[in-house]
Formats: C-alpha cells, sequence, structure tokens
C-alpha cells in the first residue's frame, strides 16, 4: 500500500516484531504470522525495544512477551509509551498471566490488546490483523488529509500570488499612464520595505506585516487614474484650479480601493486604504487631504510620503529633470517639499546611502 505526501512516500510497514526470551514461543509466533507478514525476533525487552526506537516506521506490530529476564514486557511498554511510540505501533501483550492488576496496567500504558497462552492461531491472527489494518487505514486517511491540506496550501499561495500580481500591475499600468517607467512603485516598494526593516519604525511589526505595508505601498496613487491626462501629464506647473484637481487622486484612491471586494480579503488593504488617503498629509498639517497633523499619520503612511518624495526629486519627471542627490537629501532636510517628522527624517538618512544605491543605474 502506497501513498504519497506531496512527492513523499507513504509505504505501509510489514514488519512484525517478536519480543520473547523462549525460542519456542518466538518459533510458533513466526509460524502464525510468516504467511501475513515479514517477521523479526527479539529475545528480550531490550533488544526489542532497540530494534522499534531505531527504526518504528518499519514495524506493523510489536507481539511482547510479559515474563523477560533484562527488561521484562512491562518496562518495554513503559518505554515505548514514553517515547509516544505505542500510538504509532500496535502492541500486544503475550502472557500466561491474568492478573486483573496487570491487564489494568497494561491498558493504561497503552497495549492495543492482551493475548492469552497458549495462544490459540486463528484467534491470534484475526485480533492482529483486524488491528494492523485499521492502524493502516488510519495512517493512509492521515496521509490524505495531508495530501488535501498540502494541495490546498499550493493553492492559496497562487491566489496570494496572482493578487499581488494584480496589485502591481494595476500599480504599474498607471506610473506608464503618467509617462513613467514604471519603476517609481517598484522603489517604493523597496523603500519603505527597507525602511521598516533596518530602522525603528520597523519595530513591533511582524514581518507579514512589514511585508503588508510594503505591498500596499506600491498603490500610493491609483487615484490618479481618475486625473484628466491634461492635468496628470502637463509639463508645466498646474494651476491652482489644477492642482485641486490633482490633489483628489487621495480620496479617489482610497475610495477606488474600497469598492474592489478581492482586495478586501488582502491583509494589505487596510495600509493601502490609509497610504493612498495620507500620502500627501505633512507634520505640521501642512498637507492633504485632510489637513492630519503630527502623529495623526500612520508610520506607514509617514514612510511613504517620505518615499514618494525622495523617488520624485531623484528622477526625471515629465515637468523636470532629476535634481543631484546632495540637492535632493538638501530639499528634504529643508522642508522645500513639505515638513516631515524628525525622527523620520533621522532615520532615513541613517539609511539613504543604501536607499540611494537604487538610483545607481538611472
Amino acid at each position: 500500500m502506497e501513498q504519497t505526501i506531496g512527492n513523499v512516500p507513504y509505504v505501509a510497514p510489514q514488519t512484525l516484531l517478536i519480543v520473547d526470551d523462549d525460542a519456542i514461543n518466538r518459533g510458533i509466533l513466526d509460524n502464525i504470522f510468516s504467511a501475513y507478514y515479514k517477521v523479526e525476533e527479539a529475545e528480550d525487552g531490550r533488544v526489542g525495544l532497540e530494534k522499534i526506537t531505531a527504526a518504528p516506521e518499519n514495524y506493523c506490530a510489536v507481539l511482547l512477551d510479559v515474563m523477560m529476564p533484562e527488561m521484562d514486557g512491562l518496562e518495554t511498554l513503559q518505554h515505548l509509551k514514553g517515547l509516544g511510540l505505542v500510538d504509532e505501533v500496535p502492541v500486544f501483550l503475550i502472557t500466561a498471566e491474568s492478573r486483573d492488576a496487570l491487564m489494568r496496567e497494561a491498558y493504561n500504558l497503552g497495549v492495543m490488546d492482551v493475548i492469552s497462552k497458549p495462544v490459540v492461531p486463528y484467534i491470534v491472527t484475526r485480533r492482529v490483523n483486524s488491528v494492523v489494518e485499521l492502524f493502516r487505514a488510519r495512517k493512509s486517511l492521515s496521509s490524505q488529509v495531508m495530501k488535501q491540506q498540502a494541495e490546498l496550501l499550493r493553492q492559496a499561495e497562487r491566489i496570494i500570488l496572482l493578487n499581488q500580481g494584480m496589485i502591481e500591475a494595476l500599480s504599474t499600468a498607471i506610473e506608464f499612464r503618467s509617462e513613467e517607467s514604471g519603476d517609481h512603485v517598484r522603489r517604493i516598494h523597496d523603500i519603505t520595505q527597507y525602511m521598516l526593516e533596518h530602522t525603528v519604525w520597523g519595530e513591533g511589526l511582524t514581518r507579514e506585516s512589514t511585508e503588508q505595508i510594503a505591498l500596499a505601498s506600491i498603490m500610493h496613487d491609483v487615484g490618479k487614474i481618475a486625473i484628466p491626462d491634461a492635468i496628470l501629464n502637463k509639463p508645466g506647473r498646474l494651476t491652482p484650479k489644477e492642482f485641486e484637481i490633482m490633489k483628489t487622486h487621495t480620496t479617489e484612491g482610497a475610495r477606488l480601493l474600497g469598492r474592489i471586494p478581492q482586495l478586501r480579503e488582502n491583509g494589505a488593504y487596510y495600509y493601502a486604504c490609509d497610504i493612498a488617503r495620507h500620502h500627501h498629509e505633512r507634520w505640521d498639517g501642512g498637507g492633504y487631504p485632510d489637513g492630519l497633523k503630527g502623529d495623526e499619520i500612520s508610520p506607514w503612511a509617514q514612510i511613504v510620503s517620505l518615499a514618494d518624495v525622495y523617488d520624485a526629486l531623484s528622477c526625471k519627471r515629465v515637468y523636470k529633470d532629476a535634481f543631484p542627490r546632495a540637492q535632493v537629501l538638501e530639499m528634504i532636510r529643508g522642508g522645500a517639499c513639505g515638513v516631515f517628522n524628525p525622527k523620520l527624517l533621522d532615520a532615513f538618512f541613517s539609511v539613504e546611502e543604501s536607499l540611494a544605491g537604487l538610483y545607481q543605474s538611472e
């Protein structure tokens, strides 16, 4: 009988172990069971225990005598129970004794059945074979359940990757619409994740939360899909009226994300909505759309806000050329693009040299 868990085969064990110090008794039991199983023998409990513990997966059942020198049957059974092996390999006690105390202790230790000597072949084979088949069926069912669970996990992973791919495709498409290369969203993702992983701003966050925030960051500008091309790609300075329209990409982005039911099931949804709406808020309250101030702005929205400004200044856009790195840092430090949390700036400048590597091929 063979089942597989993934690519790992499950093969039902075929070996029955007889543990008895009497060679005649071992011969009788061997003769009874050799037609059904491969049979191994052990002359005392210690040898039997060594065989079982060395390869428990090889044995389909153990026939264990009670009265043996060196280590008797109950002592052997105690060791097997302590190792949790009585749940993996069915153990049968073979004994000429019928004391109630012996029976009670044997069953308390997990023995499957107590078989009296002298054994009756058709009775002992029926009792042993039935239990062996029961254990095999249970393990086979377990392997099938594990196989199904593994397949469900693979399906879930594929769905997660598909969802992430759709999110990345949507975000990149918007960047292409605004005549960007699409690398902007990748850099925002990388900057956000790096800040969370290498500064105090990631403290207290799980690895999963960090990845969800980084994924959410690439959706910060999804609301630009609602902005007319004439404004989105205008090469010159926007008029006050045009700028008011441009500012609506924050609220439109949060609204758009809220209308995608499938996204609500993604752990990044909460972060994405917050970031899309608030990545233009500023520490002094001078941002938009809600005029949030200080710690009213979430940590992740603050990080993406700074990452967005850093990337915009460092790269060529339809309305400007890229600024030199030194000028970019001075503009951020001096508040030319709005006021940022001083603690965030400290964290940013502590890792900026590493972040600058993202632009070496630009």
